[in-house]
Formats: structure tokens, C-alpha cells, sequence
């Protein structure tokens, strides 16, 4: 039977109400540098590196989505997708898998095969989400990283501090100078953490400064949503965080409340983040959360903060 995991997470929620009609989501592919490109079209970021011995993907939006992304994929190479790296367990990255599974080996960190095999809930958006079919499972587990070698290019999965959840990787095509950070960087506004998948706002700022002194300072960002960006987007991004922490935490230090702070616009000066679908009232509540939960932050192999 073949089921479509996410029918009633779609159904159900009017957060997520423009991902119903997929019918009409058309696919767009941009080639970044390289050999890698990025697809658009309703969920997740796609990236896919091509070649004369195949495509490795990076993520593949939603189950009604895969004959489409195909059709994109063939206009591309008419190789097969023989790998399929998994940036975290959200359906809006993972819901293609079993559609990608007649030719791809499905990679992730472990987290996401326990979360994906468990089913799981999303509280802050009152989403239910069903065990996945045994077909969308990765099939290969990490607990740190691991690297494809495919088309002469390196292709390096690696598993970062817990920031969007606690399965997050982070994607290097490490010839074409092209990084696709999931979702621990997206251009949409105010990021959602999952702070019931294990993830951390202070977690993913760590996650960046780890990450920044590994990425070439010309490289192309895919985010996990939005336009190709640089790595000065990412820095701008990372340093957001780290002020709105801030911010929520001298709120806490003086006593304040999350109602208060809310009451209070203290957000106000990030107003241009309020596009997304995610809002500062929901951003200040998830912060102040992540700081009662996690007192002391995740330290991070090395530093890149505000360089």
C-alpha cells in the first residue's frame, strides 16, 4: 500500500495550509555552481549534484511532488539518483523518500531513521506526524558524518550540534564550494526550532560557529528555504540569534515573563522577520523555553561568532 505519510499532517493544519493543493507547485531548478543545482517547489530546498556516474540529492519535498521533481532531475542527467541524504526527519524534507527509494540509498543521522520509524508530535504546530513506511527509511545510519564519492566530487554529510532538531546534517559539495545547511539557516523570517525534536536556538547558533571556519568564504549557502545565499547571509542570519537570545534572556534575568516580553514588542526591531510563517510571539516563547530547558549552551569545536 502506499501510503502518503503526511496526507493527514496537510489536512489538518492551516500553518501549513499552502502545501495542500500540490497540484499546481511546479518545480524550478537552478544550477548554483559546479556541478550542483537546487531545486524549488514546495517544502525544503532540493540539492542535487550530477554527473556521468549519477545524482546525489540532498532532501525531496513531498510525496505527490515526486514525479515532478523527476521530470526536473531528467531535464538535469538522465542518471539515476543513487544517493539521497536526508538534512532531518521534518515531512516537508523526508515525505519523497519511499518515491526516491526504487533507485537511492537513503542516508541520515541515525536521530532521523529513530524519529521518522517512531512518528512523532509537533506541539507548536499541532501536528501529529504517523510512523513512516519501511521504503522511506534511510537504509544508512551516521552518527557523525560520512562522505560520498561520486562524480570526482566528495560529497560530505556531516552531523551538527543539535540547533533545527537533534538529527540535523549539513550537506558540503566540497569541489563545486557549495554547502546546503538544511534547515539550521533559512532567508523566511524567524526560524522554526523543534524544540521537542531536541533542537536549540543556542544549539543552532553553536552549530554555525562550527561550522563557519569550515566554509569557504566564497561558497554558495542553500538554505533549507529561500534563495541561494552567501556566507555573509549566513553570518547576518547566525548573529540575529545571537541578539534575540540575548534579548530574551535579560528579559528572563529581570523577571519578566514571556507575556510581558511579548506584550512588549520586544522583537520589534526584527520586524522584517515577520514574513515567514513562523511570528516573534511564538520566536520569543521558543527562545525563552530553550534557555529554561538548556541553561548552559552547546560548545561548539571552534568559533566563528560575528567574524
Amino acid at each position: 500500500m502506499k501510503r502518503l505519510w503526511v496526507a493527514a499532517v496537510l489536512a489538518s493544519s492551516p500553518a501549513f495550509a499552502q502545501w495542500q493543493d500540490l497540484s499546481k507547485v511546479e518545480i524550478k531548478a537552478t544550477k548554483v555552481a559546479g556541478s550542483v543545482w537546487m531545486l524549488e517547489g514546495s517544502g525544503g530546498n532540493i540539492g542535487v549534484s550530477a554527473g556521468e556516474d549519477g545524482i546525489v540529492m540532498v532532501d525531496d519535498q513531498f510525496a505527490p511532488l515526486v514525479p515532478k521533481i523527476k521530470a526536473a532531475l531528467a531535464k538535469i542527467s538522465q542518471k539515476p539518483v543513487r544517493f539521497l541524504v536526508n538534512t532531518h526527519w521534518h515531512f516537508d524534507h523526508v515525505g519523497g523518500n519511499a518515491g526516491m527509494a526504487d533507485t537511492a540509498a537513503i542516508l541520515a543521522h541515525e536521530n532521523v531513521r529513530k524519529r521518522m520509524q517512531a512518528g512523532a508530535e509537533v506541539p507548536a504546530f499541532n501536528l501529529k506526524i504517523e510512523p513512516a513506511e519501511a521504503r522511506a527509511l534511510p537504509v544508512l545510519t551516521y552518527q557523525r558524518d560520512v562522505t560520498i564519492w561520486l562524480n570526482g566530487e566528495p560529497v560530505r554529510a556531516l552531523h551538527v550540534l543539535p540547533g533545527h532538531t537533534d538529527g540535523d546534517t549539513v550537506v558540503f559539495f566540497t569541489k563545486s564550494n557549495v554547502v546546503h545547511m538544511g534547515d539550521d539557516f533559512v532567508t523566511y523570517g524567524f526560524p522554526f526550532v523543534d524544540l521537542d525534536s531536541g533542537g536549540s536556538v543556542r544549539g543552532m547558533i553553536a552549530a554555525i560557529d562550527e561550522l563557519l571556519p569550515q566554509i569557504p568564504t566564497d561558497a554558495k549557502i542553500i538554505p533549507g528555504h529561500g534563495p541561494v545565499s552567501t556566507v555573509a547571509d549566513l553570518k547576518k542570519f547566525r548573529n540575529r540569534l545571537d541578539e534575540i537570545v540575548a534579548l530574551v534572556a535579560r528579559g528572563l534575568k529581570s523577571g519578566k515573563t514571556v507575556e510581558q516580553m511579548q506584550k512588549e514588542k520586544l522583537l520589534a526591531p526584527y520586524a522584517d522577520w515577520e514574513g515567514g510563517f513562523f511570528k516573534a510571539d511564538q520566536f520569543i516563547a521558543v527562545v525563552a523555553r530553550d534557555l529554561q530547558q538548556h541553561p548552559t549552551p552547546a560548545a561548539p569545536s571552534g568559533s566563528a561568532a560575528k567574524k
